[in-house]
């Protein structure tokens, strides 16, 4: 049985890889995450106007490596309120002693229930970057 991200959910962070959406560029971060059932989730603390997430708006498709695993995921924005809600208290259970970031202007409670949340799962294999071929 596949365990993927569920094995992980104890992690700190992962790193997604998006697509650029200008440049067509792999751009990748570390961030933290949440997740329940097969679904990763992940905060924008920036809001929507950081790169990455304007990148998923614009390419769903992204790579996610976690414990030493990489698989490409859909992604999408959560619009659903209870998701939000829910998702919400469990990344602020996850990282109890975050309390926000006063150099953006990023309280704990923005963060865990206000800024733009993201939802990744439709899990499938996907090559490391150096395991891709070389182009001549």
């Amino acid at each position: 049985m596949d365990e993927f991200p569920g094995a992980f959910a104890h992690l700190e962070c992962c790193d997604i890889t998006t697509i650029g959406r200008r440049s067509g560029r792999p751009h990748r971060i570390e961030i933290w995450f949440a997740v329940e059932a097969s679904t990763l989730y992940v905060i924008s603390g920036n809001g929507p106007g950081a790169d990455w997430f304007r990148n998923v708006v614009a390419e769903p498709s992204v790579t996610v490596e976690l414990g030493g695993e990489v698989r490409q995921g859909r992604a999408r924005v959560v619009t659903d309120a209870d998701e939000r809600r829910r998702l919400g208290e469990v990344l602020g259970a996850k990282y109890p002693s975050w309390q926000g970031d006063p150099a953006i202007g990023l309280t704990r409670a923005a963060w865990c229930f206000d800024v733009p949340l993201v939802a990744i799962d439709r899990w499938v294999p996907a090559l490391r970057i150096e395991q891709l071929p070389m182009e001549l």
